[in-house]
């Protein structure tokens, strides 16, 4: 006999196990479909996708696709060279606005600060090196101050 592994999300595997409780008729068509989210003709549809298919009947078949309103990868790099060349010490924000206004090219804030980390020209605030800051030499005694007013006497 020869097994297959797939892979599902929670989401589909809490899915496969109310579509199966519908299958065995442990549970209405209705109830499933309130459980999901769904209508009853979703229902309907899953239950005939997994006595069909099987459990890999409910997997999404986007998994791994790109989406449909993804930018092309021509349009990514023309816009990541002009940061590498214009913008290459500017935040995310302050790029995209200047890619906007001079170079007419419109896309969020996210996405090009997405990008920018993925070529390594911005670091997030939570992965830069913490600065330290020196401390200052403790007083030798109790109680003891320095006071500067930029006079040269005591």
């Amino acid at each position: 006999m020869l097994e297959r592994s797939i892979t599902m999300s929670f989401r589909e595997l809490d899915r496969l196990e109310v579509i199966q409780r519908v299958v065995r008729k442990e549970q209405m068509q209705r109830e499933a479909a309130l459980a999901l989210g769904l209508s009853i003709r979703q229902i309907k549809r899953l239950v005939a996708r997994l006595r069909c298919e099987g459990a890999i009947g409910l997997v999404s078949r986007r998994r791994g696709k790109p989406a449909n309103n993804a930018f092309s990868l021509a349009f990514r790099q023309s816009v990541l060279a002009l940061v590498r060349e214009h913008y290459a010490d500017f935040g995310p924000t302050l790029a995209c606005e200047k890619l906007g206004a001079l170079h007419q090219y419109q896309l969020s804030t996210e996405t090009l600060r997405q990008w920018m980390i993925a070529e390594g020209l911005w670091i997030p605030k939570q992965q830069r090196k913490a600065r330290i800051h020196q401390g200052r030499p403790r007083r030798e005694r109790l109680g003891e101050l320095v006071q500067i007013d930029g006079s040269p006497h005591h």
